[in-house]
């Protein structure tokens, strides 16, 4: 490391507000996504109080209309086939004469999009956005002791808006705040930290709302808690608010040997802080926390805690498949574990600021993100109509709201999330460099000018947006992330990078990630010494990994994508994008073994089959230069035919075995393809892999097994509790022959029947290319399998919830859940 070499290290000891701590004061936040009446279409007069509503659907939140519509070829292609629309919602609310002389406020965690919202028929606030948490003063116009009736108003009439699914409604939680006029302001706790001879001192930020007329004298308390629930250290300081908004604490904690959160053990610490007026506890907020270092540097990439190590991400969109963009918390921590038992440790929020539970999941887990903003800037991008890059694009889109809202909404990005452990990185775009697509430079037209041709990208445009814009435009962007947090690096996912290069972008971040550039690692890392590089966005390949892999300089790599994801659809039919490790179901797919193979620090073997190319040429090569990732786990072909076994594994060597005897030659790992592959005439039974050391110890195994015709279903997977008032619960059914073996050929059709206080959110059963009707309680099966999303309803009495699967000809398959109740 030479001295003229940027290196940027931060010591994080970040703090994160849980979604209960909001804002407190004369009670705690209340959600309210219980009993909304909704509407599709443009309802004249839905905001007014006296309105009549009781014809309207009985919902509850979160809420997604798009994903309960149904897909039909004539809708977008890039939102998935599923429409938009115009939609109206109305709650109503009873507040307490009690509370009269404090605050309410209403904080909605995210509405898509361009939404309107409504206090007994005043308008409160409009927000374009459809990702931002936005809050509103609700008191003026509060009724204390009568009713009052919230109406939001969401116009996704734009339906072809995006790249990709965005779902539309109150997608996430909606609270109602109960606050003293004197109060810690929205996201006013913000910690960071400073590295000091003896330890760390923690440096404490605390924004204090004076909603009285005049000063108020207070006593502001922070007080430190370990994982194990011991006070550390606390601090306390005395401020005199003045009247309105901006009272603001500075004050320390000193902390010697904190322990660091880490990617296999993320200790969280407790900051509790409490207001005072004259010795009495008006508002108080306990957020979670955390110590840890990390260092990026140009030659050697990036260290956690002062260990060197490669990033293993993936971009994630919002969406899950049937569920559309209302996510529950337990499904997103089900994707994320199974992403982190593949191997992974990062992920990338494309290209949006995601719900508050995937930020403190990755907190508890111990994963990293990277917080993305923008897909485009003040230019509309293509979006595909009738399949992924065919016919004729749309340029509906968000651009036209970013000069007056992008630096308030990337502002409020960073203050809601600023407090997370997890994020080590803010994003300010994605691919707003992409050629042609909207911005231009002279650099595209010239003979392999810059790495370009002529013919790549359709040569210089003069008439587009000059990419020279690009840089300014970071540099604003960049600015506003640094006045709300200077303790991480500004990127963004660079797609023309060599036409970048002619620009001021890439030198306006701190880190720059580059979108399936591979190839100018090397060049860009001798051209711009400093200038730190990762991969952004990245196929699945195996070279693409080793440009990982066997470079210092690279830090890591993020895949595109981690979990399958609505929109950005093929032609018809084509639900989403079918690259994820991951299917919509939450099932690990084979090149999510394959990835696992890779990145997984723990042994593990994955077997997989199809039909040997040319039909059995003795050299395994000869017809196939690179064994498939993506193989099936199935044992079914007709006798004597020849099949191609692939083995993804992080063993030496290993040996297949069929039906108990060892068939064809123990192989040893091939780091050209990172698969092991036989060729071997089919025989029913039992196909086995043993994965082994280099001592030919056994360290890994997988097996299948051939299947008669399909029996019954099976329940292979289910939570067997539900612990919270509208949690979810899990339940796996599998097709299986009268052995018991999983058919995985089967595509029977299920109907799920649910008793007791549960409701059935939808069937999934991850087939990006079946384009029946999801809203009801009947699906096929894909690959044998299919899961179902069981939700509490929050109905008191008995708590024994039954969910009963029959299919025609099939035995049927039932189990029982604890509900919510006995708790």
């Amino acid at each position: 490391m030479t001295d003229n070499k940027l290196k940027i290290t931060f010591i994080q000891l970040f703090f994160f507000v849980l979604p209960l701590t909001l804002m407190a004061g004369f009670g705690e936040p209340i959600k309210i996504n219980d009993h909304w009446k909704f509407s599709l279409g443009d309802v004249a007069n839905s905001a007014s109080l006296e309105y009549d509503d009781s014809k309207w659907q009985n919902i509850s939140l979160p809420h997604d209309w798009s994903v309960k519509g149904q897909l039909s070829p004539t809708l977008a292609s890039c939102t998935g086939y599923l429409p938009g629309g115009i939609g109206w919602y109305r709650k109503t609310v009873d507040v307490p004469i009690g509370k009269k002389g404090g605050k309410v406020y209403l904080y909605f965690e995210g509405v898509y999009n361009r939404s309107e919202v409504y206090l007994n028929g005043n308008l409160l606030g409009k927000r374009p956005s459809g990702y931002i948490s936005f809050m509103y003063d609700a008191t003026p116009f509060i009724k204390y002791g009568e009713k009052n009736v919230i109406a939001v108003r969401v116009d996704h009439s734009r339906s072809a808006d995006s790249r990709w699914y965005t779902g539309s409604g109150i997608y996430r939680d909606v609270w109602m705040i109960y606050s003293n006029p004197v109060h810690i302001a929205q996201w006013g706790v913000y910690a960071y930290p400073e590295e000091t001879r003896n330890g760390s001192k923690l440096n404490i930020e605390v924004e204090i709302d004076n909603g009285k007329e005049s000063d108020v004298n207070l006593t502001i308390v922070n007080e430190l808690y370990a994982p194990d629930g011991k006070l550390i250290t606390k601090d306390r300081k005395k401020l005199t608010a003045k009247s309105g908004k901006g009272n603001k604490i500075l004050t320390s904690l000193n902390i010697k040997n904190p322990t660091r959160w880490s990617l296999t053990n993320p200790k969280l610490y407790e900051l509790k802080t409490i207001v005072l007026k004259d010795g009495v506890e008006i508002d108080k907020t306990s957020t979670r926390s955390g110590f840890r270092t990390f260092t990026f540097d140009p030659d050697k990439g990036f260290a956690l805690n002062g260990e060197w190590l490669k990033v293993k991400g993936v971009c994630l969109h919002h969406d899950a498949g049937v569920l559309g963009a209302a996510v529950p918390r337990e499904v997103w921590k089900r994707r994320l574990q199974t992403l982190k038992e593949i191997g992974v440790n990062a992920i990338r929020t494309t290209h949006n600021p995601q719900a508050p539970d995937l930020y403190d999941l990755c907190d508890e887990l111990g994963i990293l993100v990277l917080n993305e903003m923008y897909d485009e800037w003040e230019f509309p991008k293509r979006k595909w109509l009738e399949g992924w890059n065919v016919g004729t694009p749309g340029f509906q889109g968000a651009y036209d709201i970013f000069k007056e809202w992008s630096e308030i909404d990337l502002a409020d990005m960073v203050r809601r999330d600023r407090n997370h452990l997890s994020i080590f990185a803010w994003s300010i775009g994605n691919e707003v460099d992409y050629p042609n697509d909207p911005y231009s430079h002279p650099v595209l037209g010239g003979e392999k000018a810059g790495g370009f041709t002529q013919a790549s990208y359709g040569g210089y445009k003069p008439d587009a947006p000059n990419a020279m814009d690009l840089g300014n435009i970071a540099k604003r962007l960049v600015t506003t992330v640094k006045k709300y947090d200077k303790t991480r690096p500004v990127t963004a996912g660079l797609a023309g990078v060599a036409m970048s290069n002619e620009t001021e972008y890439p030198g306006a971040l701190d880190i720059a990630g580059y979108n399936y550039t591979e190839n100018r690692y090397d060049s860009d890392h001798e051209k711009y010494p400093d200038r730190i590089i990762y991969g952004s966005e990245n196929r699945h390949d195996l070279e693409a990994w080793k440009a990982v892999r066997d470079k210092k300089h690279i830090f890591g790599q993020f895949l595109w994508t981690g979990i399958d994801y609505l929109g950005e659809s093929g032609r018809w039919p084509s639900r989403g994008l079918y690259t994820g490790l991951v299917d919509f179901a939450g099932f690990i797919k084979p090149r999510g073994y394959y990835r696992q193979s890779l990145w997984s620090d723990k042994p593990m073997a994955y077997l997989g089959t199809y039909p040997t190319p040319g039909g059995g040429s003795k050299d395994v090569t000869h017809v196939e230069k690179t064994p498939s990732m993506n193989a099936w786990p199935v044992w079914n072909y007709n006798e004597g035919e020849s099949v191609r076994v692939v083995c993804y594994t992080n063993a030496a060597k290993a040996r297949l075995l069929l039906n108990g005897t060892e068939v064809g030659q123990t192989r040893e790992y091939d780091d050209n393809t990172g698969i092991i592959c036989w060729d071997i005439p089919y025989k029913p039974g039992k196909l086995e892999v043993v994965g082994l050391d280099h001592n030919n110890n056994k360290v890994s195994g997988y097996a299948i097994q051939t299947s008669a015709r399909p029996y019954a279903l099976k329940i292979v997977g289910a939570d067997k509790i539900i612990d919270a008032k509208d949690g979810v619960a899990h339940v796996i059914v599998e097709v299986v022959d009268e052995k018991g073996v999983g058919v995985f050929l089967s595509d029977d059709e299920v109907t799920c029947q649910v008793s007791g206080p549960a409701k059935l959110l939808g069937l999934e059963a991850g087939n990006n290319s079946d384009m029946s009707d999801y809203t009801d309680n009947k699906h096929r099966v894909y690959h044998g399998r299919i899961l179902a999303y069981i939700q509490a309803t929050g109905e008191t009495g008995d708590d024994s919830i039954k969910i009963k699967f029959t299919s025609p000809w099939l035995k049927p398959a039932e189990v029982n859940i604890q509900g919510p109740g006995s708790f």
